[in-house]
């Protein structure tokens, strides 16, 4: 019997060594680092500005792999059955919290991962084509009225996050909309670019530059107040749609059975990147703020954003397309 106790307490050492000795050690080879949209959409221009630091400071590669589908559900299916050794990672965008209540997942979005950090948080614009005679939120609801059912707006994806600002748009106004879902803010940006669409909800990120440019039309943003870099436009609340608030974040997640001390390295390393001067001047030219948050922060936010989303979808009456 004192055989069987000495062997048992021998073990339980070598496990509880061999967890920080892992984290020691990671990372030894390139990290993969899932984003669940195409390329060129807000996560995966703030991802890559994050993985370059994240890259920097590791001394190992952290490699974007874009996997779009069904409005980040394959990307994040992916994330929870990979191998929990901290070299597959998860980011996701509001989506995630949206989803449980759009559809039938093929994962716990609460159980089957670990919450590493909230990166950033921001918010979207709502742009037309510069060819839409409506310049504010006003003429564009006036247009709308009518042209009932003519006017189609693009998202990142049906049950997307911008998909739930157009019908929400639509609830408040009492207006009635045509919604276009595209694999991803690229895409869509793309179509609006070329005239195929007449207005859409979009992340800063990508909406910048061309609205910079005089290719799209700034009408509104979405959030509580202005934006920094276009602080001329307003928001739709101030626009005539009091209430109206629609807001952004991007996350980094683990597997669920990540070690601890991996997750606490993880999240270690990404606030130290999101810290940095030249980081944080990136992602302001993008819009977005960092955030840096605790896993038990991010845990919480998380919760807090599903059952946000959960009554949003309900009042809105937002269906899965």
């Amino acid at each position: 019997m004192l055989v069987h106790i000495v062997t048992a307490c021998m073990m339980a050492l070598v496990l509880a060594t061999a967890m920080p000795a892992a984290a020691q050690s990671w990372p030894a080879r390139s990290v993969r680092v899932i984003v669940p949209f195409p390329p060129g959409g807000g996560l995966d221009i703030v991802m890559r500005i994050v993985g370059q630091k994240l890259s920097e400071q590791t001394g190992t590669s952290f490699v974007i792999d874009n996997r779009a589908g069904a409005t980040g559900v394959l990307g994040a299916e992916l994330g929870a059955r990979a191998a929990p050794d901290g070299y597959t990672l998860f980011t996701s965008a509001p989506e995630f919290s949206i989803n449980p209540s759009m559809r039938k997942l093929p994962y716990d979005t609460l159980r089957d991962f670990a919450f590493v950090t909230q990166m950033t948080s921001g918010q979207f614009m709502v742009v037309s084509h510069p060819s839409v005679p409506a310049a504010t939120v006003k003429q564009l609801v006036a247009l709308a009225k009518s042209r009932p059912g003519q006017l189609n707006y693009a998202s990142s994806g049906a049950g997307g996050i911008n998909h739930l600002a157009g019908e929400l748009l639509q609830s408040m106004a009492d207006i009635r909309l045509t919604h276009v879902a595209y694999k991803g803010t690229g895409p869509a940006i793309a179509a609006l670019l070329g005239g195929h669409i007449d207005f859409m909800f979009g992340s800063t990120t990508g909406l910048l530059a061309p609205i910079s440019a005089g290719k799209l039309r700034a009408i509104a943003v979405t959030g509580a107040r202005r934006l920094a870099q276009l602080p001329e436009v307003p928001t739709v609340d101030e626009s005539g749609i009091p209430g109206y608030a629609v807001t952004g974040w991007y996350g980094m997640y683990a597997p669920a059975a990540t070690p601890a001390e991996i997750v606490g390295r993880l999240n270690a390393e990404t606030r130290k990147a999101l810290g940095t001067p030249d980081v944080r001047e990136n992602l302001d030219k993008t819009g977005n703020e960092p955030v840096g948050s605790t896993p038990e922060e991010f845990a919480t936010f998380v919760r807090t954003e599903i059952a946000k989303s959960a009554r949003v979808v309900k009042a809105a009456n937002i269906k899965a397309e």
